[in-house]
């Protein structure tokens, strides 16, 4: 019951205290009252929420109520308790709960000097200390200002409705932050300044009393009624004195159509409700008496100074500031930009700029004789404006017969006005949801302003891409390429559009003087010039991401597509294409982009200790890499060939860089090879850039153009001049340990000499430290090297023979032919050709410096070890130089070219001349083994003094002990060409018994068949029943002696009768009928114990006899 008492006592105390207010104001207690923005009335007020103490002071003292700043003092007073007038000023209350507060501080605060109270805190006795530099500051705050307010603008009714709404929805506003916005400085339309400084606020103002007046033609202009009902705003709304287009739907939803939408565009426009009212009333009265005349052909600020007067407005300054705007509206549109000539008319637009400044200096005068002063002014103001305003139309497509704006850039600018209240003013990156009903409210204003679809295209799509350029929203980009492609081209547009736009021109003062710009260009040039400098440097501007620089690419192209079309630029001299341009973004961008690279690589020479054009051609690399993959793909969908113009200009700019370095080196300094093979990596993967992004066929005309490093030329000279000073090491090394060589063994398993181990050593480490080198290399650098240790080889292996004595000295000289010494004979001569000059010299072994046979084994294995290492080193080299050239060159050559390339610098020198040498020694040491070591049992013994009493036979087992010798030095693979070279030696001795035995050694054709036996056992001796020596190779080689033998089965007479034949046939080329030369049947004849054959031989060939 008690709880009811109370609310119903605080009903009539409310009820009592809004009776007295309203009485006090209704009378004459107070000298004028001033209503709030927004509020035509008491009625528009809201009586709890004025401050009655506020109220009674001003009726005492008998000042001006200002119910705004009533208002104020009501909501100031309730933030605070209240206080009497006693007091020390550093006394204060907390407004905080102390038990919610935590533990007191346990610091005591800092001294402060008191402040001085504002007008905010006059309700109070006492004040905060504050700091002496926040003063002034606090002091600057107009008197609008709350204590909670962070802006400038009023606080109206509206604003202090449910105040406590502010409180719960002051977290949630904080949500609502607004974007870092970007400047947008640089970004203008190419349009004249207004003379008499119009700014952006009164074109914003303007541009929607021209709305309304274009929504008043439609009949759609009303007056909002007293009544209207006041909505809960949150306050984050209230302090902008804007709303998103969600709470408009709200406020309004019981509103419909235009008087909605009017509403939402004063919202947007941040125009506020007095000013709105008062320009409708004015519009509304303007069209009084004007029957028949459309409200859009009224000169709408000429209308509106007539019908406004300064009582309608809370203060004089407004009230100035309001005619200010006006009076520069009229001069802007009808004097300062004609576009039709004035003609006889010039003297009004003189006199007009006089009336003009008349209205404005009456408001400097006294009240009577000010407002007189107006009123004739405005009177001929009108008789001077209107017919200024309804000269002769100008060709457009408005049809309009009033020209109340002249000049197109100030309808171009009041129209770009009302097509920026499309965004949302909490978020300026989105539009509004009633953006298609806004435009269509747009278009009524085209008959005023003279906007076709051509312009406003245009004027839109600037409007969403500067406001792309301020909020960096992608959406708003694509809106604005999607306007600019809705923009007709030429050919698109009518003959009236065509003619309006050609009339549509301005002069502006730029770099180059002044410059008449069209509506087009005005508009679009900015566009292209923003696209321009961006695109020009497009490395550095889309570094984030293609997709901006695609959207930026493609509005450059659309902008320069439709300017390309105006007069100015399409008289211009064969215009860049869209590919040459593209060329000339591409070249631009890099050039920007190097330089930035040359920066970055100084600035890592000191940590990495790299050569800086090493690291510049690893960041060339890089650059080009991530270019290639990010931004090429949005190039070469408008140049196919923008790969090679990026490649192209790359590889030039490394060049000139490169150069001078190229022309210093003489040498492989570590410089060099740094530098070098991080070049010749950029260049080739350049090349590879041209040849797989260019269109097919067009690759080669690029690379022609390529003026390329040559770094394998240059390298090649320096690797060339390293080469031959290695191979003059391994020259050096080689003489060196074949002088140092003694001929044993290395080990038991490793039968060859240490000299041939030294050797390769060197070798191998040369052609390491050749692979090492990661300079680029041709293939003569490779061919010389094999040149060099081919020939290494072949030193080796002559100074190896150096080491064999004169085969003639180990093999005994022939002795004299001699006849049968049975025969009496002439007196013994011999021809010359059969007889040799040498004496029979036995020579000591002591004379003699002969190789044992483990040393001749031992150069044997040394030497197959030399041949067959080589082919290990000829495949590594092969091997390791294919992995190479294929790394470092884009030229792929064939496998078949390569292994060709390969094959003839290979060492197929020291291949045979190892080979011969092998051949050379095995034939020394059967020579050495059958001519001296066994040369008493062989050469001097056999067949001695008759074939049936020495046998072959005998000589058996030493050849046996020999080969097993051989057998057990030399290596596997030489056994077989050894135990050949023993074989030939062993059939080599038997011919030299049987045809130069001397005179000790005598053969009958009987002795044919002993032979042929002794043979035998010679042969199976060396096939050893298939363990030795392949029985075709012992037939081969046999084949030759059994010829010899089988002539020992002849007669005499035969043999003679052959002889003669053989003579006379020897003469022709030919040979006698046994088959058999002549010389080889003298030596038979010389050793046949018969009287016909030394008769035969002393009459014929004077041959002696034997001495025995």
């Amino acid at each position: 019951m008690d709880e009811e008492n109370e609310i119903e006592l605080l009903q009539r105390f409310r009820r009592d205290r809004r009776v007295l207010i309203d009485f006090i104001l209704s009378g004459s207690l107070i000298k004028k009252v001033v209503m709030p923005p927004g509020a035509v009335s008491l009625d528009d007020v809201d009586l709890d929420q004025v401050s009655v103490d506020y109220v009674l002071n001003c009726a005492k003292k008998g000042d001006m109520l200002e119910l705004s700043e009533a208002i104020r003092d009501y909501h100031d007073g309730t933030c605070f308790p209240n206080v009497n007038s006693a007091g020390f000023s550093d006394e204060f209350f907390l407004v905080t709960n102390p038990e919610s507060s935590g533990s007191p501080p346990r610091r005591a605060p800092p001294p402060v000097s008191l402040g001085i109270p504002t007008t905010i805190f006059s309700s109070l006795s006492s004040s905060e200390p504050m700091e002496s530099e926040k003063v002034d500051e606090l002091a600057s705050f107009s008197k609008s200002q709350s204590l909670k307010s962070a802006q400038v603008n009023e606080l109206t009714v509206d604003d202090i409705d449910d105040f406590e709404d502010d409180f719960l929805h002051e977290d949630e506003s904080r949500r609502y932050s607004r974007r870092v916005l970007n400047d947008a400085s640089d970004v203008v339309l190419e349009l004249p300044s207004f003379a008499t400084g119009v700014t952006d606020d009164d074109l914003r103002e303007t541009a929607y009393e021209v709305l309304l007046a274009a929504a008043g033609a439609s009949g759609g202009l009303i007056v909002p009624s007293k009544e209207k009902k006041k909505e809960k705003k949150s306050g984050l709304m209230k302090k902008l004195g804007r709303t998103k287009s969600e709470s408009v739907v709200m406020q309004s939803q019981n509103s419909h159509g235009l008087v909605r939408l009017l509403e939402t565009m004063r919202v947007q426009m941040e125009i506020s409700e007095e000013m709105d009212i008062r320009t409708r009333r004015a519009l509304l009265s303007g069209m009084v008496g004007k029957v028949g005349k459309r409200m859009d052909t009224l000169l709408i600020p000429l209308e509106l100074l007539c019908c406004i007067s300064r009582t309608e407005f809370s203060d004089k300054k407004s009230y100035i500031k309001w005619q200010k705007r006006q009076l520069n509206m009229l001069e802007e549109g009808l004097v300062n930009h004609p576009v039709v000539g004035f003609g006889e008319s010039g003297r009004k637009a003189s006199e007009l700029r006089v009336l003009l400044a008349k209205i404005e200096e009456s408001e400097s005068l006294p009240s009577g004789t000010g407002d007189l002063q107006r009123t004739d002014c405005l009177r001929s103001l009108r008789d001077i404006a209107i017919p200024l305003a309804e000269r002769p139309a100008r060709g457009d497509l408005t049809g309009e017969i009033c020209h109340w704006a002249d000049g197109y850039h100030l309808n171009v600018r009041l129209y770009e006005k009302l097509l920026l209240s499309v965004f949302d003013v909490l978020d300026e990156g989105k539009l509004t949801e009633e953006v298609d009903e806004m435009l269509e409210l747009f278009k009524s204003t085209w008959r005023i302003l003279g906007i076709t679809e051509t312009i406003h295209y245009t004027c839109y799509a600037w409007v969403l891409f500067r406001q792309f350029i301020i909020t960096g929203e992608q959406d708003i980009l694509q809106h604005a390429i999607y306007q600019l492609k809705r923009i007709p081209l030429k050919e698109q547009r009518g003959p009236q559009e065509r003619l309006h736009l050609k009339s549509l021109t301005c002069s502006i003062q730029s770099e180059k003087g002044f410059q008449e710009l069209t509506f087009l260009q005005s508009f679009l040039l900015p566009i292209q010039k923003w696209a321009d400098t961006r695109l020009s440097d497009y490395h550095l501007h889309f570094s984030e991401g293609s997709k901006m620089m695609e959207n930026g690419l493609l509005v450059a192209m659309v902008a320069r597509r439709l300017l390309l079309e105006e007069p100015e630029l399409a008289m211009q001299a064969a215009p860049l294409t869209d590919t040459e341009q593209i060329e000339k973004y591409v070249s631009s961008s890099i050039k920007h982009a190097f330089a930035r690279i040359i920066e970055d690589a100084e600035t890592l020479v000191d940590s990495t200790n790299e050569h800086p054009l090493a690291l510049l051609a690893e960041e060339t690399r890089k650059f080009v890499k991530k270019d290639t993959t990010m931004h090429l793909p949005i190039l070469t969908q408008r140049h196919p060939n923008a790969g090679a113009v990026l490649a192209s200009l790359v590889h030039k700019l490394y060049g000139i860089k490169l150069k001078p370095f190229l022309d210093s080196a003489e040498h492989l300094t570590e410089d060099v090879v740094s530098v070098f093979p991080a070049a010749d990596s950029l260049e080739q993967n350049l090349i590879s850039v041209i040849t797989s992004t260019c269109e097919e066929g067009s690759a080669d005309s690029y690379l022609k153009k390529l003026n390329l490093y040559k770094i394998e030329i240059v390298s090649g000279t320096l690797v060339l001049r390293w080469v031959n000073s290695q191979l003059a090491r391994i020259s050096a090394w080689v003489e060196r340990v074949i002088q140092q060589e003694n001929w044993a063994p290395v080990s038991a398993q490793q039968r060859h000499g240490s000299s041939i181990v030294e050797v390769y050593r060197i070798v191998e480490e040369t052609v390491d430290q050749f692979f090492a080198l990661k300079v680029p290399m041709r293939p003569g650098e490779l061919s010389s090297l094999f040149r060099g240790i081919d020939n290494a080889f072949q030193v080796y292996t002559r100074h190896v023979l150096d080491c064999l004595a004169d085969k003639e000295d180990i093999i005994p000289p022939v002795p004299p032919l001699t006849r049968y010494r049975k025969e009496s004979g002439i007196k013994a001569f011999v021809k010359k050709e059969l007889t040799d000059s040498r004496l029979p010299d036995v020579r000591k072994s002591t004379d003699v410096n002969v190789l044992t046979t483990p040393t001749l084994c031992v150069q044997l294995n040394t030497l197959f070890y030399a041949i067959s290492q080589l082919n290990i080193l000829e495949d590594s080299i092969s091997g390791r130089w294919t992995k190479k050239y294929h790394a470092h060159s884009t030229k792929r050559p064939t496998e078949d070219n390569l292994r060709n390339s390969i094959q003839k610098d290979s060492f197929d020198g020291s291949r045979k001349d190892i080979n011969a040498a092998i051949d050379q020694i095995c034939e020394f040491a059967g020579t050495k083994t059958i001519f001296w070591d066994l040369r008493e049992v062989f050469i001097d013994g056999l067949y001695k003094p008759s074939v049936h009493q020495s046998r072959l036979e005998t000589l058996i087992d030493p050849l046996d002990v020999v080969l097993n010798q051989l057998c057990d030095l030399i290596v596997e693979p030489l056994r077989d060409r050894v135990v050949t070279g023993l074989l030939q030696a062993s059939l080599d001795g038997l011919i030299r018994v049987i045809l130069d035995g001397g005179p000790s050694r005598l053969f009958t054709p009987a002795d044919a068949k002993l032979l042929e036996e002794d043979l035998e056992v010679l042969k199976e001796f060396f096939i050893s029943g298939g363990d030795g020596l392949p029985r075709g190779v012992v037939e081969n080689q046999v084949a030759r002696i059994r010829q010899i033998i089988k002539l020992q089965s002849y007669e005499s007479r035969e043999l003679i009768e052959d002889l003669k034949s053989a003579s006379e046939m020897e003469m022709q080329g030919g040979r006698g009928r046994l088959g058999a030369d002549a010389k080889t049947l003298i030596r038979i004849l010389c050793h046949r114990s018969d009287s016909e054959a030394s008769q035969f031989l002393k009459k014929q060939y004077k041959i002696p006899k034997s001495a025995s």
